[in-house]
């Protein structure tokens, strides 16, 4: 329990910060910032990705439905 809500924090900071960055590339027009923040941004999503992954596995691991981690949309 205690792995799965570690799990579920990290995702929201990265979720937090993704929305940051997006704001921010929302506002500016220097190429180079762009070009940051969206690496930024796709280096969230696949994080975000990976620890659905593990809430998944961890799911089916313990016998849980998959409906939850199906739900996923990181």
């Amino acid at each position: 329990m205690r792995n799965r809500r570690h799990t579920l924090l990290w995702m929201k900071d990265l979720i937090d910060h993704l929305a940051r960055c997006h704001d921010q590339l929302e506002w500016t027009s220097d190429e180079p910032t762009q070009s940051f923040l969206t690496e930024a941004m796709l280096g969230d999503l696949d994080q975000c990705q990976k620890l659905c992954e593990q809430l998944r596995t961890a799911d089916m691991g313990a016998g849980s439905s998959s409906r939850l981690a199906a739900s996923c949309s990181c």
